[in-house]
C-alpha cells in the first residue's frame, strides 16, 4: 500500500469447468488451466503455451515443428502474451523483490534525508533538505523513484507479499519485457494520479501502484482464460476497503492509478490480434505513459 508522509478453448464442445473439474498442466500438474494445445490436447498453463496460427501450442510440439512447414529451430517458444520463454520465468519479479528490499535497507541506514529526496512530493518545503523540493520543481523523478520506497517493515512486508504472489505467474505469462512495462508504466500511472490529486505538500511513497496495476492485469488474464474470478476479485475488493478506510493514511489515488492503467495495459497485452500483437501491446503502453506525462504537465502548471 502507498502510504502519506473470448479466448482459445480446447474442444469446441468443451463447456466452462469448475475449480474441481479444471485439468492440471501436464508439465506443471499443480498449475489448473482451461487451455490445450492445438496439436496434441494436451493441457498447458500460461507459462507453457506457445502463441501459434491458430490457438496455442506446447513447447514439445513447437520443438518438434508438429504439423509445420519450418524446421524446429524456426519456432521460439513464446508466452501467452507473445514474450520468450525463458528458463528463470521470475527473474524480474525477484529482481524487483532485491531492488524494493535493498532501497528499504538504505531508507534506514541513511534515514529521513535519504527518503526525503527520492519520495512523492508535489511542491512543499522540506525541513531536513532545508529547500522547496517536489515534482513541480523540476523533480520528476520522484514519479519513479517513490515506487521503490517503503515507510516501515509492515508497509513493506505486505508490498513484498502481494508482488511474489501475483508478479511472478503474470510475468510467466507475459514475458520480461511486457512484464517490466506493464509494472513500470503502472506505478507511474499511480504516482500521477496522486501528483495531480492530492495536496501539494502531502509525500507519498510505495510500490502499492506498481502492484495495483499487476492486480489489474492478472484479473485481465484470469478472464482470458476462463479462469475463476472470485479469487482475485476477493483480493481485490479487501484491498480496495483498506484503500479507503478512514484510519489507514493510504494514497487511494496510487492504487486506483496503478489499477486503471494494469487492466487498461493487461488488455492489450492478452487480447492483442497476433499479426499486430507488438505494436497494439506497446501502443497501448505508450498511450497510458502520454496520459502521465500529460497529468504531470498539468498539475505542474497549477503548482507554478
Amino acid at each position: 500500500m502507498d502510504q502519506a508522509p473470448g479466448s482459445p478453448q480446447g474442444p469446441q464442445d468443451q463447456g466452462p469447468q469448475d475449480a474441481h473439474s479444471v485439468p492440471g498442466c501436464y508439465r506443471h500438474p499443480g498449475r489448473e488451466t482451461g487451455v490445450r494445445c492445438t496439436r496434441c490436447e494436451r493441457p498447458i498453463c500460461p507459462e507453457c503455451m506457445v502463441s501459434a496460427s491458430v490457438g496455442f501450442q506446447c513447447p514439445e510440439c513447437v520443438r518438434g515443428g508438429s504439423g509445420t512447414d519450418h524446421a524446429p529451430s524456426a519456432s521460439r517458444p513464446r508466452t501467452l502474451a507473445g514474450g520468450p520463454v525463458t528458463a528463470d520465468p521470475r527473474l524480474l519479479t525477484k529482481a524487483l523483490l532485491g531492488i524494493n528490499i535493498l532501497l528499504f535497507l538504505l531508507q534506514l541506514s541513511l534515514g529521513d534525508r535519504f527518503t526525503d529526496r527520492f519520495d512523492l512530493i508535489g511542491l512543499a518545503y522540506v525541513q531536513h533538505l532545508g529547500s522547496i523540493e517536489g515534482v513541480a520543481d523540476g523533480q520528476w523523478y520522484r514519479l519513479l523513484t517513490a515506487m521503490f520506497l517503503h515507510s516501515g517493515y509492515v508497509h513493506i512486508m505486505f508490498n513484498m507479499l502481494s508482488l511474489w504472489w501475483i508478479g511472478g505467474p503474470l510475468e510467466e505469462a507475459l514475458g520480461r519485457v511486457r512484464y517490466l512495462v506493464v509494472y513500470l508504466v503502472s506505478g507511474l500511472a499511480g504516482s500521477a494520479l496522486t501528483y495531480l490529486l492530492a495536496d501539494a505538500n502531502q509525500p507519498s511513497l510505495g510500490a502499492s501502484g506498481a502492484i495495483f496495476g499487476l492486480f489489474g492485469a492478472t484479473a485481465v488474464l484470469m478472464r482470458r482464460l476462463n479462469y475463476d474470478m472470485r479469487p482475485i476479485i476477493v483480493l481485490l475488493v479487501i484491498n480496495l476497503i483498506f484503500t479507503f478506510s478512514p484510519g489507514f493514511n493510504i494514497s487511494w489515488q496510487a492504487h486506483v492509478g496503478g489499477l486503471v492503467g494494469g487492466v487498461v495495459m493487461g488488455y492489450a497485452m492478452v487480447h492483442a490480434p497476433r499479426e499486430r500483437r507488438a505494436l497494439i501491446q506497446y501502443g497501448v503502453c505508450a498511450l497510458v505513459l502520454a496520459a502521465v506525462v500529460l497529468a504531470t504537465l498539468v498539475r505542474t502548471a497549477q503548482l507554478t
